[in-house]
């Protein structure tokens, strides 16, 4: 078993004897880049990440080897208050998979600065990471509870400027943002659905399957009732 303090070889070669090709075929089928992976799954990544412990500069170190896994480790053992915006423009640069992407959103909606980020990001013609932008906006309604719902309402021209976007892993992302706005609370849901149903009639058609995906979650008499509750 892995100890903490651990070193960066340490811990690669510790990845490395526990390399499966059967799991790099399930992760593939699932649209998960596997250039570099080593076919360890993220529960797994989730333990060793415990076991070595939260190291800001150690993780920066994993990121560069370019391993899926230890990217992967890099994010959760990375420290959201000691990253800096260039650190975070760096991974940027290496996005290359909805998965490495999702995840560092969590992470990165702990920044102080993750605001600024969604804007910057939002408007890189990037496939990956414009789709951050808007996973950084899902996760954000879920996880920072604190952050007043005007902030999430506010998103919503945003969402509505990307959704005519078709690339595939932006268009889910813009549309997984409008969800989670509308099911944050009462508050967000009216004007959330508004949109939806404005995007569901628009002539282009990633905007309308958007839109209606949008409305038939946010209709729906489960998320209706857990507002009314």
């Amino acid at each position: 078993m892995i100890g903490s303090p651990s070193s960066v070889a340490e811990i690669v070669a510790h990845l490395q004897s526990l390399r499966s090709q059967e799991n790099i075929a399930g992760m593939a089928r699932y649209g998960i880049a596997t250039d570099g992976a080593i076919g360890i799954s993220n529960p797994d990544l989730q333990k060793i990440a415990r076991r070595v412990g939260r190291n800001h500069g150690r993780a920066l170190d994993l990121w560069r080897t370019g391993i899926r896994e230890a990217r992967m480790l890099a994010i959760y053992t990375a420290d959201p208050a000691a990253l800096t915006p260039a650190e975070v423009r760096a991974w940027s640069a290496d996005f290359a998979s909805w998965e490495i992407v999702d995840a560092a959103a969590d992470l990165l909606t702990e920044t102080p600065f993750w605001r600024e980020l969604i804007a910057e990001f939002s408007g890189d013609d990037r496939e990956f990471v414009r789709r951050a932008a808007f996973s950084m906006i899902a996760g954000a309604t879920v996880h920072n509870k604190r952050e007043p719902d005007e902030t999430f309402i506010a998103y919503l021209p945003l969402i509505e400027a990307h959704a005519d976007d078709p690339r595939n892993f932006v268009k889910k992302a813009v549309n997984w943002a409008l969800r989670n706005i509308g099911k944050r609370s009462r508050n967000c849901h009216g004007p959330a659905l508004a949109l939806s149903q404005k995007l569901a009639t628009s002539v282009d058609k990633t905007a309308r399957w958007i839109g209606k995906d949008a409305v038939k979650e946010l209709s729906g008499e489960k998320v209706l009732a857990r507002l009314k509750g």
